[in-house]
Parts: structure tokens; C-alpha cells; sequence
């Protein structure tokens, strides 16, 4: 039964400790995030000027 409940009886000390990220490992995850912030922003634009383009032609259809 023991076996079952190991997980659960590790003291909770490791919540305490500050977490340790690598340089290495912080600097990939800044790529990443800087690539997904500009992949986001390039759909923004993008949907942007869509809407533009679609409010200018119903502009004119009407004008």
C-alpha cells in the first residue's frame, strides 16, 4: 500500500526553495516567447487591414 501513497507523502519542502533557471534555458524561452509576441502581432496587423480594406470597399460602394 505503500507504494500507492509514496507520492503523497513527500514533505513539502520543495515548494519553499526559489526555482533555478538556467541561463541557457531563460534565453531559449525568451526566444520563444519574443517569436509567439510577433506571430500574434503580425495576425493583429494582419486582421487589421483586412478590415480596413473591407471598410474602405464599403465605403466606396455606398459613396
Amino acid at each position: 500500500m505503500s507504494m500507492l501513497t509514496q507520492g503523497f507523502e513527500r514533505s513539502s519542502n520543495w515548494a519553499e526553495r526559489p526555482v533555478r533557471i538556467p541561463g541557457e534555458r531563460k534565453a531559449q524561452l525568451k526566444r520563444v516567447a519574443m517569436r509567439t509576441l510577433a506571430v500574434l502581432t503580425m495576425g493583429s496587423v494582419l486582421t487589421a487591414l483586412i478590415a480596413l480594406k473591407t471598410a474602405i470597399f464599403v465605403w466606396h460602394l455606398h459613396a
